[in-house]
């Protein structure tokens, strides 16, 4: 088939991967200037593949969704042709002393939410030193073990380098989008069928109905985050820090790097980070890890991350087109199995990315 595909971000370019690798003719169109251009909300994500934690704020249909993309990832992951740091060692919930009201009501509503064999588990003191023994402070820990992470600006560049004989259509953006249509300015360009997978660019009109659930209907939702280079601390799985008023993420990336960012932002300011945002994410990580102090911040990010009246992801078809659209905070997390279950829309119920 001739297929065309309407942004390259995470889902995009999982498409362009799995569609080529069927031997389909592709081609893929965004406004980036580069395939390497950090644009799409993708880049700028921590990479926690965390299918309990995110529970607090998903349905059960995400948390299935989530499950399913660790198996897709931890087959995907080793077909592509540059390497990509994935792991699946769990992840911990942390809360200092004082925070323990905030931080029951979120573990009991994952306990509430999760079956048996993925529930949070306490870890003793003395586990977490053998574990973490940079990580410092917190008076409360719990264990999410079957949980991970994934490096997402490797990723993003694997997933597209390992497309072959995709043609990418770089500092083109979409001006219109119809079933089996893509126009870019005043070129019109036909095809087989057409995904759209542009987040928030797939909102070519105001809205008027906020309310109303649908891929184009799409609002923006603000994420922060600094990497901080820090040789001398050691850590091994994503944090949650635990917070009446915020969340806050800390990733380690090999081989010296910490993520720092704070989840949800409601806002589609794409301004630099405040000072105010500044402060409080890095004090908060410090309270963690002492260590990160003599680390260095290398950079800092704002995207916005794609979300639908009900903060949960979408897939819309129609002949000759496919939305995917409102994967909000959960997008490296599930978007592996959107785009199996997209493609299974177009092809066939029993599709499957671990047979492609």
């Amino acid at each position: 088939m001739k297929i065309a595909i309407a942004g390259a971000g995470l889902s995009g370019r999982l498409l362009a991967f799995v569609l080529s690798s069927q031997g389909h003719q592709v081609s893929v169109f965004d406004p980036a200037p580069s395939m390497s251009s950090p644009v799409a909300a993708g880049w700028t994500a921590a990479g926690m593949l965390s299918p309990v934690a995110e529970l607090e704020s998903g349905d059960e249909n995400v948390f299935q969704l989530g499950k399913r993309s660790l198996d897709l990832w931890a087959n995907l992951v080793p077909r592509l042709s540059l390497p990509v740091e994935l792991h699946f060692k769990g992840s911990l919930l942390v809360a200092h002393r004082g925070d323990e009201g905030a931080a029951d009501r979120l573990v009991s509503l994952l306990r509430a939410k999760a079956p048996e064999h993925d529930q949070p588990q306490p870890l003793p003191r003395q586990e977490l030193a053998r574990l973490e023994p940079s990580i410092q402070g917190p008076s409360h820990t719990w264990l999410l073990a079957n949980e991970g992470q994934i490096h997402t600006v490797q990723a993003m560049q694997a997933l597209a380098a390992s497309a072959l004989n995709v043609q990418w259509h770089w500092n083109r953006p979409v001006t219109l989008l119809t079933p089996h249509t893509i126009h870019t300015g005043t070129e019109k360009h036909t095809f087989d069928w057409v995904f759209d997978t542009r987040g928030v660019g797939a909102r070519d009109k105001p809205m008027h109905n906020h309310a109303e659930l649908s891929c184009q209907n799409v609002r923006g939702v603000r994420g922060e985050i600094f990497w901080v280079q820090a040789p001398g601390v050691s850590l091994h799985r994503p944090i949650r820090l635990l917070h009446p008023r915020y969340r806050v993420y800390i990733v380690p990336r090999a081989p010296d790097t910490i993520v720092v960012g704070a989840s949800e932002i409601e806002s589609e300011d794409r301004s630099p980070v405040s000072v105010r945002t500044t402060v409080e994410l890095l004090a908060a990580a410090h309270s963690i890890l002492p260590e990160i102090a003599e680390g260095r911040i290398i950079h800092s990010e704002v995207n916005l991350r794609p979300a639908l009246a009900d903060n949960f992801p979408r897939i819309e078809t129609e002949p000759g087109l496919t939305r995917i659209n409102g994967l909000f905070r959960h997008g490296w997390l599930i978007a592996p199995a959107m785009v199996e279950n997209a493609l299974k829309s177009v092809f066939s119920a029993d599709f499957s990315l671990l047979q492609v």
